[in-house]
């Protein structure tokens, strides 16, 4: 994180995924984000444009055995990048929620930049995939998403017939509940009675 800007590069390379990433917390919502799977591009680009980050993302990985490797991976790259980027978390707002309809979907998020990972996903999906992507996948990019970026998480459709929409009013829930939460509003110091976050 260079100084005064809230910006993270992540590279992460394993023997499944090869992902090279960069984030800026206070971004205008551009987003070029190449994964290899069609359906989480459009949601990473809609998580950017609605949170108003700016994000970068390529991927390559495993697609030939299946979709998991790369979900998770994003999510835990997306992740470290919003932890890196957030730093000490001084004068952020930590708490964040918001509502977010999709036609006849509703969502609900919620997050807190506490330190300690933690996520409650459930999306109520009624398919087994959107696109080429597997909706139980869908759901691990939450959970890895919060874990590498050190958040309590909690995301719930509440209802919706149509898991396309069910998926992306998820997902603009959550760029609208982080949005919220990385505003700097407050004093210079750790959002925190412990003092740390």
């Amino acid at each position: 994180m260079t100084e005064g800007a809230r910006t993270a590069r992540v590279e992460r390379r394993t023997a499944e995924t090869e992902i090279v990433l960069s984030l800026d917390l206070d971004g205008t919502g551009r987003a070029e984000v190449q994964t290899g799977l069609g359906f989480l591009d459009h949601m990473l680009t809609a998580l950017a444009k609605h949170g108003r980050f700016d994000l970068e993302l390529e991927c390559d990985g495993d697609l030939d055995i299946d979709d998991h490797h790369t979900a998770e991976d994003c999510g835990l790259a997306l992740g470290r990048a919003f932890d890196e980027a957030l730093g000490e978390r001084r004068g952020i707002r930590r708490f964040g929620h918001a509502y977010a309809p999709l036609d006849e979907a509703l969502a609900r998020a919620v997050v807190d930049f506490s330190g300690r990972p933690s996520a409650h996903v459930e999306l109520g999906f009624r398919r087994e995939r959107i696109g080429e992507i597997a909706t139980e996948n869908l759901t691990h990019v939450f959970v890895s998403f919060a874990t590498a970026a050190r958040m309590t998480l909690h995301v719930d459709v509440i209802k919706g017939t149509n898991d396309h929409h069910r998926a992306e009013a998820a997902f603009k829930a959550l760029a609208l509940a982080l949005r919220e939460a990385v505003v700097l509003d407050g004093p210079d110091e750790v959002p925190s009675t412990k003092g740390v976050l």
